[in-house]
Parts: C-alpha cells; structure tokens; sequence
C-alpha cells in the first residue's frame, strides 16, 4: 500500500469518527445539558456565599433621577382651570443599597437579609441645586389633614379650614427642591403633632427614607427549584398582603428585582415585588437588545398591569374599597400608606387613560423617556440595565368646609416622578462576556466536532479524486520502448524526421523491406 493510500484511508476514519460522536454528541445535547446542570445544580452553603456575593454588594452603580412638576398658575387651577406644569430636573442622586444581616435559613434554602438605602447627591449629573432651586406643587400636608376630616363633620372641617387660612397654608406651597424631598417641619402637621404625637411634624417625600430599608425580606436560593431563585418568600414576616380586596391581588410574587433565575426564555412572565407600589407587577419580553456587547432579553410591565378592571377585570382586586376603581394607567395606593390620596402611574401619565393626561397643561408622554424596563442576560438571569420609572399623584377634588376647594375640578395632579437606573460597569461586563463565550464553546463544542468531520470528508474527497486522476493516467500512458536510442539515418534509404522513440500502443512499426 503506498503512502497516498494509507494517508487516504486514515483520513477517512478520523472523518467518520468525528461525524459520528459529533452527531451523537449534538443529538444527545451533553455539553449543553451540562452548562444547563452547572446552573441549576444545588450548591453548598460555602458555594452559595459565595454566589451570593454579587448580591450582597451589587457591582452597578444605580442613579436616582428626581424630576419635579412645578405649577405656573394655582390661582387659575383654583379657579376651576387647568394647571400649567412646568417640568424642572433632574436632580439625581447615587443611590449605594448593600444587602445586610444576611443569614441562611433552613438547610440554605432560604435567606434573610435587610436592604438599606443611602443617597448621595451627585451634582455633574443634575440639572440643578436642590438647595437652592424653588418648586411650587401642592401642599400635601394640607390635602392630607382635608382628606382626614372628610369623614369629620362639616363644623369641624369649616373650623379647621378657619385656623388653616390664619396661619396662611394654602393648597399650593412654595419650597425649595431638598425640602420637598427630604423634609421640613411643616406648621400644619407641627399643630397636628401637639394634639396626636404619633404624628410626625415633618414632612418629605423621602423624609425618613435615606439610610433605611423598606422592610425585612426572606428569598428563596433556588437550592430545590432553580426556578424559585431569588423569588420572595416572605416581607416582614408576610405571604400575602392584606390591603387590597382579593386574594390574587394581596399576593406577594415574584423576586425584589436585583436577580432572577438562569435559563430565562422570550415566554414567560417574570413578576417583581415593588413594596414602595404595595403590589407585584408582572414584566413580559419586548425584544432582544444588546448592552455593552452583551446579548439580552428585555421585559417590560405590558398595558395590562395599571389597565382598568373594565378592560383586565383582574384588576378589579387593586379597587379598594371593591368597586371604588380608577382608570387605566393609574393606581392608588393610599390603602398601604396613610395620609394623602396618593396615585401612583407611570411617568406623565404613559399608558395611562388620555383624560389624566388632558387634565392638566405640560405632559408628553413618551416610550422612550417613560417606559420602565429591564434588560436581562438570559442565561444567567443577572440584569445588566434597568430603567424603573414611576410618577406620584395625589388627588384634589372638592371637600365641603375648605372654601378654597370649591371651585376645583377632580384632578388627580402630578407632584413628581423617579427615575432610577442601573447598567452594568465595564469590567463587570468584560467578565460577562468572557464567561459567556466559555459557555457558548463548551456548548457548540459538539458542533465544533461536526465541522471539523466535514472538512475532513471534503479533505477526503479531493485526495481520493486526484488518485483516481494520477491512476487512470498512468494507465493510459503505459508504453514499451522500442530502443533506447535514437533511430540513425540509413545511407541506402530516404532520411526520416527524427523521433523522440517508437511506441507499441502509439506508433505503427514500419514495414521491413524485403
């Protein structure tokens, strides 16, 4: 056997070897079902730590955005007009919220840890000094103490009207931005204070809120179900909530919004617990979306989350007390905050009913600027950007005995709306990326396999091909030599051309004489 042939042959058998694992190993899905495995498999309290790590001290930076709705014209709203609102912002804020006095619970199936949060003002990003700039919005001490008395008396509400308007508090006040947001003592509730203590003499909208975490959260690690990672299990010690008027609508689903599970596909619903709405909304995919040069999924809350029971009757547990609903777009969240009528929607009333948004001047609802949504890697479930959006309303209408409602119009009247995002830093996301594209070698390695059996068939073919060349050619140009010299011109006979030989197969042989 010659070399040729032997080189051919052992081509061949690598070829067939690599087609065969390679389609069985792509067939029986190994290398994927393995890095599926690694994700979901159950882990060690030490591992787990570990993991957790990320969670613990969330690597990207997260802003705050504040932007506020400043009322040009109270004297026409109070008039029975429309406002005139004037959008001034942002005023952001980095906002650091390490997770603390985590402590794992039942065999490492669950954990238990407190979130606070801390705000840092961060001038180079802000339109403004909250310090210094002036905001005029609605006074919402003063709609607070007026819808309390609403259940009161008519002569009580006209002598707490009488003492409102001698100590000069009026529907619309006039403070700076830092104060609107992080508190000052307020005259009204200070009067309060001195008749019921329980009441605080301050007011903010985050007053109270800098340095303190919104309750006492237990998570599932995923340790049994994978799919359970992240998912809450219980809020200061509860289940389910208690506020709204049906059972599907008290329950707590879904993760906090800082992880989710592995594996995440285009058709499932995700659900996030947000505690400052008192409610868990549901996200769906919209489209895929890269980040920093990391493919992701993005979700969204779709229409149907602060939609009318009218048009999403399973909304009609959010209507409290049952029957009592608002529009689509909005939510009132009063139930599981006292005081004020606050309404919570989506920033200038995106999504929401066009009525809230013709009530008042200066709105432009918009996707790009008011969508809220999160940009998820879907193998490992990490987000890699979010944008929550969310606006506080209250309500103003008419309430007898406070003469300076008496000519209003029911409003439900924008104060102000968040904006708070997250993406990924930079070496968080060359991590990702490194790691992402181990994952996708170790899972196409059986395709790898498979490539590399073809190339060999081709490889395989052509050299087969040129030996059968090489073969049919030396078959064709077999000869036998007449001699080994050149014929020599014979004196007695006409001179021939000379040859370069005689062949049997391709020359005659010339006839002898006799």
């Amino acid at each position: 056997m010659t070399r040729r042939s032997c080189a051919i042959y052992a081509t061949g058998i690598v070829c067939a070897h690599l087609l065969i694992v390679g389609i069985a190993l792509v067939v029986a899905q190994v290398f994927q079902t393995m890095i599926h495995s690694r994700l979901k498999k159950e882990i060690t309290l030490t591992e787990k730590s570990q993991m957790f790590e990320g969670w613990k001290n969330p690597p990207p930076p997260v802003y705050m955005e504040y932007y506020f709705f400043n009322v040009t014209n109270p004297e026409v709203f109070l008039a029975g007009g429309k406002a005139a609102l004037q959008q001034i912002g942002p005023y952001t804020y980095r906002e650091y919220r390490p997770r603390e006095n985590i402590t794992f619970l039942e065999n490492g199936t669950k954990v238990y840890a407190l979130n606070p949060k801390t705000f840092v003002f961060v001038p180079e990003k802000s339109a403004g000094n909250p310090e210094v700039d002036i905001v005029r919005t609605v006074n919402i001490p003063f709609v607070a103490v007026m819808n309390e008395l609403n259940s009161y008396s008519f002569f009580l509400r006209t002598i707490v009207s009488m003492y409102m308007n001698s100590i000069g508090i009026e529907m619309f006040m006039t403070r700076t931005v830092h104060e609107v947001l992080w508190g000052f003592k307020d005259p009204l509730l200070a009067k309060v204070h001195s008749m019921k203590p329980e009441v605080d003499e301050y007011f903010g909208l985050m007053w109270k809120k800098n340095g303190t975490h919104e309750g006492e959260f237990v998570f599932h690690t995923g340790e049994e179900n994978y799919l359970d990672y992240g998912k809450i299990d219980t809020w200061n010690g509860l289940r389910e909530m208690s506020w709204w008027s049906s059972n599907q609508s008290n329950m707590i689903n879904g993760t906090d919004g800082a992880v989710f599970h592995p594996l995440i596909n285009r058709n499932e619903l995700l659900y996030i617990f947000a505690a400052d709405l008192c409610r868990s909304i549901h996200l769906a995919y919209v489209k895929d979306v890269e980040v920093k040069g990391i493919q992701a999924f993005r979700f969204a809350p779709p229409s149907d989350v602060l939609m009318s029971p009218k048009n999403n009757p399973t909304n009609a547990g959010f209507c409290v007390p049952a029957g009592d609903c608002l529009g689509t777009g909005v939510l009132k969240v009063s139930v599981c905050r006292e005081g004020a009528p606050i309404v919570v929607s989506f920033p200038h009333f995106y999504q929401a009913d066009p009525m809230y948004i013709n009530a008042v001047e200066g709105l432009n609802p918009n996707k790009e600027e008011h969508e809220t949504y999160l940009d998820l890697q879907p193998t490992t479930g990490v987000p890699i950007r979010a944008c929550k959006r969310a606006q506080l309303n209250i309500i103003l209408k008419r309430v007898k005995g406070f003469p300076k409602t008496k000519f209003i119009n029911e409003t439900i009247f924008p104060i102000m709306f968040v904006n708070e995002t997250a993406t990924i830093d930079d070496d968080s996301a060359s991590q990702m990326r490194t790691m992402l594209l181990i994952v996708t070698l170790v899972s196409n390695f059986p395709l790898l396999i498979v490539g590399m059996g073809i190339i060999l068939l081709l490889v395989l073919v052509v050299l087969f091909c040129r030996n059968r060349q090489k073969k049919t050619a030396k078959d064709d140009t077999a000869y036998t030599q007449v001699s080994d010299k050149p014929d020599e011109p014979s004196q007695t006979t006409t001179t021939q051309p000379m040859r370069n030989g005689s062949y049997i197969a391709m020359s005659p042989v010339e006839a002898q004489k006799c």
